[in-house]
């Protein structure tokens, strides 16, 4: 469980500074428009493949803990955990507003929204590597 918990929060992590770092300052400079029409299909994919990486990495950190691995496990799980919530109370509201069909494509409030949403996944991206850290450090332990 230990080998699954840690694959999948590095998986996780890595898609999601990914995507801080560069996929998101590469959409911004094709200005907020071409932005806002890149960000949708990325999001919507996005939400396929991490989703269901913090869901495994989480149950499967539980899991370890449950099973007698150091609290480590249990710390690192939870803030994987966390991402989900955050998503749906934090940032949904962004990504609800971003995904209107009223919102004017090339508006100054949508290049804020979007900053706005890089700022915020930034958390789920701080979140994820912080398990990573609580999980490898559990990890050299043995």
């Amino acid at each position: 469980m230990q080998f699954v918990a840690t694959l999948s929060c590095a998986l996780f992590a890595g898609a999601a500074l990914y995507i801080n770092l560069v996929e998101h300052p590469a959409r911004m400079s094709c200005g907020t428009a071409a932005a806002l029409a890149q960000w949708a299909p990325s999001y919507r994919r996005a939400t396929w493949l991490q989703a269901p990486l913090a869901l495994i990495g989480f149950a499967s950190a539980v899991i370890a803990w449950l099973a007698g691995a150091s609290i480590a496990w249990l710390i690192g799980g939870v803030l994987l955990g966390l991402v989900v919530p955050i998503t749906l109370v934090v940032i949904m509201p962004t990504n609800k507003r971003l995904l209107s069909a009223d919102l004017d494509r090339q508006s100054d409030e949508t290049r804020k929204l979007l900053a706005s949403w890089n700022a915020l996944h930034g958390i789920r991206t701080a979140l994820s590597i912080g398990a990573l850290v609580f999980f490898l450090g559990a990890s050299s332990a043995f």
